[in-house]
């Protein structure tokens, strides 16, 4: 016969390697179990109204708030990815046939710059202005034909997205449906006091309510109105460059200032100095307002993390998991804090 502690040892062996082996299978499917998670977490409160207007019909109240997630969340996405792989593609051939001439653009701004700028440029080995042309033409060729093969990337990959979709779907279904059995299933398992359990799964639940609402609210409200102004001072394009404000203003602080910002410096280098100011002045203080009055409330507000680590954490989660990263990094940040201030307000034993 074994021993007891001989076989606790070898089921925690066994625990772990199912466990490693089920979350290998699901890996593939990362992303999509992950949204639907998350698409869970944030819909769970319309569910549990739903669940008391229909008394004994789990199922169709499940199935009602997936219609609704459908009507609120996927088709607008959809809409919108669909206009920018069209707007990504047009302002790809442009760029192509020459019609969006970069090099012409590098020009009226060189032709502007002071001596002292020609003196730096000189400086760093760019001995003439064809030159520095040619090198930005060139640059800014790459860069659309980089982001236009990875646009039109989604596009062709059409199966995988909808494979990837209804995995999604299917399990949010689920997760509305069984979600508080299946909460409470997996924090029954977890070896912690009930105290330390219930705080963890609060913030974690917080964390992601905050982070991805509150993003989500910025990012449309960001690139709705920089889309509006690159439409109304007749830039190319304004749906791309809207969507492109919306996806950089994940990134606190800076976000869709790296877009309105050179093209308000070239209005006012090409001598353009009215569209310079009004874009310069909107982007300022109506889209600039928009972060620094929106995020705070929806997202620093609950999450307690302070801006430099929510601008780390994002960027870091980003590198490591793509686009999902802008919800895991600061989850993993605010559970990291949380953990850690438990750990500080636990009792320790200081006996030697």
């Amino acid at each position: 016969m074994h021993s007891p502690t001989f076989q606790n040892r070898t089921f925690l062996l066994l625990l772990t390697a199912v466990t490693v082996a089920f979350l290998a299978i699901l890996w593939p499917f990362y992303g999509a179990v992950f949204w639907a998670v998350v698409l869970a977490i944030l819909f769970m409160p319309l569910h549990r109204k739903l669940v008391a207007r229909l008394p004994g019909k789990p199922n169709l109240a499940a199935l009602g708030t997936l219609g609704l997630c459908l009507l609120l969340v996927i088709l607008p996405l959809m809409l919108l990815s669909l206009s920018l792989i069209q707007e990504t593609a047009q302002l790809y051939e442009r760029a192509r046939s020459g019609q969006l001439n970069f090099g012409l653009y590098a020009q009226q701004i060189l032709a502007t710059l002071p001596e002292w700028a020609h003196r730096l440029l000189a400086h760093l080995h760019i001995s003439s202005l064809a030159e520095l042309q040619e090198k930005f033409s060139n640059a800014a060729l790459q860069a659309s034909q980089w982001l236009a093969s990875k646009v039109l990337s989604i596009g062709q990959n059409t199966l995988g997205f909808i494979v990837s979709a209804c995995i999604m779907l299917y399990l949010l279904f689920f997760l509305l449906r069984d979600g508080v059995a299946l909460g409470q299933r997996i924090r029954n398992a977890i070896p912690l006091n009930e105290a330390h359990k219930r705080n963890l799964s609060s913030k974690f639940a917080t964390v992601v309510r905050a982070t991805v609402k509150g993003n989500i609210v910025v990012a449309a409200a960001q690139g709705a109105l920089g889309g509006l102004i690159f439409w109304v001072l007749g830039i190319q394009a304004p749906v791309f460059w809207g969507v492109l404000m919306a996806f950089l203003s994940l990134l606190p602080a800076v976000g869709a200032s790296l877009i309105w910002m050179p093209v308000a410096l070239y209005f006012f280098a090409t001598g353009a100095l009215w569209q310079g100011a009004v874009l310069m002045g909107f982007g300022m203080f109506v889209i600039g307002l928009v972060d620094n009055l929106l995020r705070p409330l929806l997202v620093g507000k609950d999450t307690k993390l302070p801006d430099y680590m929510v601008l780390i954490s994002t960027l870091g989660g980003m590198s490591l998991f793509g686009l999902t990263g802008f919800v895991i990094g600061p989850v993993i940040a605010a559970l990291f804090v949380a953990v850690w201030d438990l750990f500080a307000s636990a009792p320790h034993d200081n006996t030697d």
